[in-house]
């Protein structure tokens, strides 16, 4: 008998491809040893299709070879019977769904990829074993595997139009799971066995260095460019808007040059296509491409701007080595010319950067643990509904039923978001913050939220056991309850990873957990019901509402506010601070046991709703909404004391956390606010920025940050001030013929002057103070000098009698 290979490893990359006019699945597997390539040769794609037009689809196909239908025990969720419709390659698989969707024809999971239907339904989400045997096909079973990976930053410098490169920055480095990230300026940490790869490629003439390697022509550098990636084989290459620029302009250039960059596992050449949503993507055979944009946003990471420098500078306090971005292109240009050495640190040090920045937030832990999970490829960015899939359709298919056709749900009933109640407005001492932990999980979880147990319960008899009811004339049934288990294994696996203080794990589980909901309530998802929905939500109100009136009839207390999950109490003014956090826990306790009480009272069921004691704020501000006397809703302020006995403030949803006020708003209410926290005075602060605000001595602090959301050209009838500003600075760089500055998406830096906004880099006008003082600082101070019976108005009107 032959003997049986066996490989233990990571999916690290996966692809598809018709082969001799067959599907061919190839999945590249990184472990100990290396890299293979496990090639399963002439599969099938299948969907499904309703019986009641397999006649149709015979008729629509009948010229068409390569297909075929079959008869399957399975229903859909409306326990109409199905066919599996199987093709021999992709070519034929796309021509009859574009025929049976000129038809009208209903098909479910004719999306599902085939190179990913293959692991889900056989639970394999990223850990493999394959066994190998010669003569028959490779089998693959699931496992558990954190891989090391070789890592790969790039970076390249360019012309003002980007039509010729100048430099390409190559920055390796591994990353283990086991051991601290290895790269070439770790302290110890690399033997001379690694030959870790920090290198410039520049076009031009030199000696080469241990930094830069020259190269005659962009012909030649391009090809040094792939002989370097071949040698290294990285499995990740990354690097910031690398995708949108880096590998664009290099597929750009190479074409132009007819140089195939052929980087791929197999030799075949960088793809870079672009989405019909503008979005461009990058295709490397056996290999991942991240940007660390994209990679940060899909982590929850949240900056003021996601600039390279910017990023880098609120983690690193440090940045590019050409801080002026208006001067930063010219400058590069005036490098090349000059001092190609400089160009080329300032070009590996931007590659560092992005490594440091991977590093720093965990990003590559982060996307190993979240495939772990759901089966997501690694470069898969968002993915919230290709995750539930990959989790859910092979247990639905496991109890008899397959996927839904796309956001064919119920629909226009009432799923409304997040209960948000009305607020309280004030100035207080001692509030408490109540949070039911991963509310809509739990509910979910609780309830027996489920398309399954919704397709089980809707067909069970009324006087059925064991139905649960949700809302929207939604009834559930608790077995089978495939979403609640799901459910289950994540919390219980998240509680894990706290516990060993794994938090990329943690921020994965959550993320995942928290976009179930979202999956069943968008109708663009594949089991978008709102009778799924509307029982998360409309339970979530009930929760929320029925919390606050047990906790003001049991104790007392008045809520103020609550929003979500989230519950605000009002404690006595005299309360202490340890005082606060044992009636926080007391309250905790006590409603985590009454909710236990009312869900086996009322369904029968086991409570998994868990309040949480969050925090106590000593000082506590609920602002009006603008020009009127009600409470406004998910904006507030509060001086918080951390468990250690230090205090800091928090501000949710006003002017200090948000970008498109000032810098010099955001300072103002920081100080303002805290000193009228502590009980400390605040008049003379108030009128002191005035008289520097227009003495020019905050000038520095008078910009405004605004984001571009269309293209200028398209903004034809209203022009905000940003889009001033941006139309003024075009105007300037086509004057001295540099390029353009703005694109969708990109933030606008300006100036209010006594001619209207002007960008900030090319400002000609005196600034309108006068301007800063009624937009900027009144709307901050009355904003809470109303509670002190005071006002912006009464402080300025003293500090005219004061100089008069």
């Amino acid at each position: 008998m032959t003997a049986v290979t066996a490989i233990r490893g990571f999916i690290i990359a996966r692809h598809q491809q018709d082969q001799n006019h067959t599907l061919q699945l190839r999945y590249w597997v990184r472990h100990d040893a290396g890299v293979s390539l496990i090639s399963i040769d002439h599969q099938e794609t299948v969907f499904f299709v309703c019986d009641e037009n397999v006649d149709d689809i015979r008729l629509i196909c009948r010229d068409l070879k390569g297909w075929r239908l079959k008869k399957l025990s399975l229903t859909d969720l409306n326990y109409k019977g199905v066919h599996g419709l199987y093709t021999r390659s992709l070519r034929i698989q796309r021509e009859i769904i574009e025929r049976l969707t000129r038809h009208a024809i209903a098909m479910m999971e004719e999306d599902i990829r085939p190179v990913d239907r293959y692991l889900m339904e056989r639970f394999i989400f990223g850990g493999v074993e394959v066994f190998l045997q010669p003569g028959l096909p490779p089998k693959l079973r699931p496992t558990d595997y954190k891989p090391s990976l070789t890592v790969l930053s790039v970076d390249i410098e360019t012309t003002m139009r980007a039509d010729l490169i100048h430099s390409i920055g190559c920055y390796q480095a591994i990353y283990s799971p086991n051991s601290d990230a290895i790269s070439l300026d770790s302290d110890g940490g690399v033997t001379q066995s690694c030959l870790l790869e920090r290198v410039v490629l520049m076009r031009g003439v030199g000696n080469n260095t241990e930094l830069i390697r020259y190269f005659p022509d962009e012909r030649t550098l391009l090809k040094a460019w792939v002989e370097l990636v071949k040698n290294i084989d990285p499995d990740l290459l990354i690097g910031w808007n690398v995708v949108g620029f880096d590998f664009k302009v290099l597929a750009q250039r190479a074409q132009a040059l007819k140089v195939p960059l052929t980087i791929g596992r197999d030799q075949q050449p960088l793809q870079v296509v672009q989405s019909g949503q503008g979005k461009w993507y990058a295709r490397i055979e056996g290999r991942n491409v991240l940007d660390g944009i994209d990679t940060l946003k899909n982590a929850t990471f949240h900056f003021e701007s996601y600039s390279l420098e910017s990023v880098a500078q609120s983690l690193f306090k440090r940045g590019k080595l050409i801080t002026h971005p208006n001067d930063r292109g010219e400058e590069i240009q005036r490098l090349y010319r000059e001092d190609q050495p400089a160009l080329a640190r300032y070009n590996l040090e931007d590659c560092k950067l992005v490594w440091d920045i991977f590093v720093e937030t965990r990003l590559i832990e982060y996307l190993i643990e979240r495939t772990r999970l759901t089966g997501l490829s690694l470069d898969k960015v968002g993915g919230s509904a290709a995750a539930f899939d990959f989790q859910y359709l092979p247990q639905l298919h496991r109890h008899g039923y397959v996927g839904p056709e796309y956001a064919s749900g119920a629909s226009g009933l009432d799923a409304p978001g997040g209960f948000v109640m009305e607020s309280l407005p004030g100035l207080y001492r001692n509030v408490l913050v109540l949070d039911f932990k991963s509310l809509y999980p739990s509910i979910i979880r609780t309830f027996k939220v489920d398309p399954c147990g919704l397709a089980e319960g809707l067909k069970a008899s009324a006087n059925d056991t064991g139905l649960v009811p949700g809302f929207n004339q939604a009834v559930f049934s608790q077995n089978p309850s495939i979403l609640p288990t799901i459910i289950e294994e994540l919390w219980a696996a998240r509680d894990q990873a706290k516990k060993r203080e794994n938090k990329p794990l943690s921020q994965a589980i959550k993320i995942i957990m928290n976009a179930f909901y979202g999956v069943l309530g968008s109708n663009v998802c594949r089991f978008f019901d709102q009778r799924l929905a509307g029982s998360i939500t409309l339970r979530g109100h009930q929760i929320l509402q029925q919390t606050r009136d047990e906790i003001e009839q049991a104790f007392g207390y008045q809520v103020i506010y609550g929003d979500t999950d989230s519950v605000f109490v009002l404690l006595d003014d005299a309360c202490k601070e340890e005082e606060a956090a044992d009636k926080g826990n007391e309250l905790a306790v006590y409603l985590n046991a009454w909710w236990s009480e009312q869900v086996q009272s009322r369904f029968g069921i086991e409570s998994h709703l868990e309040l949480e004691y969050e925090t106590h704020y000593s000082r506590f501000l609920m602002p009006r909404m603008r020009h009127s006397e009600k409470g406004s809703k998910k904006r507030y302020a509060g001086l918080l004391r951390s468990t250690n006995g230090d205090t800091h403030m928090v501000f949710k949803g006003l002017e200090n956390v948000r970008s498109d006020w000032t810098p010099l708003a955001r300072e103002l209410q920081r100080t303002l606010y805290e000193a009228i926290f502590r009980d400390q005075p605040y008049k003379e602060y108030i009128q002191m920025l005035i008289k520097q605000l227009r003495a020019s001595e905050l000038d520095d602090q008078l910009v405004y940050r605004r984001r571009l959301r269309q293209p200028l050209s398209d903004y034809i009838r209203m022009k905000p001030p940003h889009v001033q500003a941006a139309l003024k600075a075009e105007a300037e760089q086509s004057k001295y013929e540099r390029p353009v500055l703005y694109q969708p998406g990109m933030h606008v830096s300006y100036i209010m002057t006594v001619n209207g906004p002007e960008p900030a880099e090319y400002r000609r006008s005196a600034i309108d103070y006068e301007h800063y003082i009624e937009k900027q600082i009144m709307p901050v101070v009355d904003g809470i000098l109303c509670f002190l019976d005071d006002s912006f108005e009464a402080l300025t009107s003293q500090q005219v009698d004061l100089f008069s």
